[in-house]
């Protein structure tokens, strides 16, 4: 619900000058609106791009404020209340048009943005620039909408423009550069822009920090770590770049990512982002002494920082050291921790760890709201299945949506239900059913596609994955899931390769989708490169499956010994795993 009052904004129109702007909703990195603190309402993209207000400087329409535009202006805002957006952007277009009122546009491109009519949004936020063209606020919306548009040729004079409009904050200004472009995705040509907006400012770090973005984003990992460098080099003490190095480093030797992060900390010892981010790192390389030193010292610097709490507390449990994890979740929620339901969901998952269902189910439900409040229900009917109760975990969780969006995450709890307990073909029929509710819903496709594998119904798992595609062409799992469906069957293997190379470059750092790339090379009789993506996939996440890929063509290519090795530290860490034990079991009975 919009709360913005139409008296008050028709109060203000009768005055010659409005000593205070009404603010525009925060912008998402396409432009988009955000949930705003006061009202709560709108989406739930979180505010990325804030931008400033500016007091107008232009000059207002000579006609008077007529009673016809007025009363055109209550309409609008009571159609708003009413929820008749249509009717509402409308309507303020028409009054943009027809008034050329810089104070009109701005509140039309509010609306607009607000109830997600972003070609309208662009109308009004062009209008209001034309005649207010020192807005900086109005320059940036147009920005960021022709953005979101792929219009990037048209919106670079703006992002000029805005960038030397305020030398003093130049620096935020490229930060928000980021937010803008991130989503953007022609990476080269976001790369390309950014260089050009970049070049005029040799001596501000964050437009070598951007520039090491886009880069990263394009690929060019070389061009991104000179950047980065050269953001360290105008300010040593700069944790985000620090972070950017140390992620950058990581993508091709993690070695060189830890030595950097020891480096950065003996010169900044209280630089708690970088030593957390070192501790995870130590943590993914199997590094549990040096990592736990880290935590202690976290501890040590930072007692009552409840983020620093909480991350300990999260590293721990992935070490599953219990008794720390417990500790400082308890600690998270006395030192006030700024999501405490994320802190009671973590106590539900420590105490099922610990086989304590009775204590897991109790913060599992006190779990009221938040990112974790679907996990949370979820892990509640979990631990009912595992008592038997499958019936009474199913209801718990057709019981527990209070919204669309929710319904459809409670419908894929459930269907994961039926598919822990192998009853594929039930889950199957469940996520039918749902489709025909949700049809264009990504997740459920998705969903009922893996299913479909499971029951042998492949022509329903390629139909529902090529509408995933076309429905969200830069949804990397969909690309690798039928590609990997069809290197696994031996199918139309040109197809796979290409299937899965299109996910890689979406999501190249993604293990999963590296194993699906080296299954595919590996059907292809390309062993040496299928080896080479199989070993990067698990050794960024030691997977049970990829475990058993890379031991399958390790063998196969006559390197026995290593095969087995690979298998035998899988098995200790997954002595359950399906695929894995049939795996060993094949080739070394």
């Amino acid at each position: 619900m919009n709360t913005f009052k139409p008296t008050v904004w028709l109060s203000l129109l009768a005055l010659a000058a409005c000593a205070q702007q009404p603010t525009l909703p925060p912008l998402d990195s396409q432009g988009m609106p955000g949930q705003t603190a006061a009202t709560g309402a709108q989406t739930a993209l979180k505010p990325r791009v804030v931008v400033r207000s500016v007091p107008t400087s232009a000059v207002l329409p000579a006609q008077a404020m007529s009673q016809s535009v007025l009363f055109k202006l209550l309409l609008a805002e009571i159609a708003l209340q009413r929820g008749q957006n249509n009717v509402a952007v409308q309507s303020f277009l028409d009054l943009t048009k027809e008034t050329k009122d810089p104070r009109i546009a701005q509140r039309a491109t509010e609306v607009a943005l607000n109830t997600r009519f972003f070609g309208p949004a662009l109308e009004t936020a062009s209008i209001w620039l034309a005649v207010d063209p020192q807005s900086q606020q109005a320059r940036q919306v147009v920005a960021a909408l022709l953005v979101n548009q792929a219009r990037l040729g048209d919106a670079e004079p703006h992002l000029e423009k805005w960038l030397a409009s305020d030398k003093e904050h130049i620096g935020g200004a490229f930060m928000q550069l980021n937010n803008i472009l991130a989503r953007h995705p022609d990476k080269a040509a976001v790369l390309q822009l950014t260089q050009n907006l970049a070049k005029p400012y040799p001596a501000v770090p964050e437009a070598h920090y951007s520039i090491a973005q886009a880069a990263a984003g394009a690929g060019d990992g070389p061009l991104a770590i000179g950047e980065v460098r050269q953001a360290l080099k105008l300010r040593g003490d700069w944790e985000e770049a620090a972070l950017l190095q140390g992620q950058l480093l990581q993508r091709t030797a993690k070695a060189e990512a830890l030595a950097y992060y020891q480096t950065f900390l003996k010169a900044h010892p209280r630089a708690m982002d970088v030593r957390l981010s070192y501790a995870r790192l130590l943590v993914t390389d199997k590094q549990y002494t040096p990592a736990r030193a880290e935590f202690q010292t976290l501890l040590k610097e930072f007692p009552n920082n409840a983020d620093v709490t909480m991350a300990v507390a999260l590293l721990s449990l992935q070490l599953n050291d219990l008794d720390v994890a417990e500790t400082q979740l308890q600690h998270a929620l006395e030192t006030d921790y700024k999501d405490p339901d994320a802190v009671r969901f973590y106590l539900g998952q420590v105490n099922e760890e610990r086989k304590r269902p009775t204590d897991a189910l109790r913060w599992y439900s006190s779990v009221n709201g938040g990112e974790q409040y679907v996990p949370a229900r979820a892990r509640y009917a979990g631990i009912l299945a595992k008592q038997g109760k499958i019936d009474d975990a199913r209801k718990y969780l057709q019981d527990a949506g209070r919204t669309g969006a929710e319904r459809v995450q409670f419908t894929q709890a459930e269907a994961q239900l039926l598919r822990d307990t192998n009853d594929y073909g039930a889950a199957f029929d469940l996520l039918g059913q749902a489709i025909a509710k949700n049809p264009d819903s990504t997740e459920l496709l998705y969903d009922q596609a893996m299913a479909a594998e499971k029951v042998d119904r492949i022509d329903v798992m390629e139909t529902n994955l090529r509408k995933v595609i076309a429905l969200k062409p830069d949804y990397a799992h969909a690309y690798n899931a039928l590609g990997y469906s069809l290197a696994d069957r031996n199918m139309r293997l040109s197809e796979a390769y290409s299937l899965v190379e299109q996910a890689l470059k979406l999501a190249p750092e993604d293990p999963f989708i590296m194993d699906s790339m080296g299954w595919v090379l590996f059907r292809m009789n390309q062993n040496d490169a299928a080896v080479t993506f199989l070993q990067r996939a698990l050794e960024i996440r030691p997977d049970a499956e990829i475990a058993a890929h890379l031991g399958e063509v390790l063998w196969a290519t006559g390197r026995r010994d290593e095969a087995k090795k690979v298998w035998s530290i899988a098995l200790k860490d997954h002595p359950a795993n399906e695929l894995l034990s049939a795996t060993v079991k094949k080739f070394s009975p």
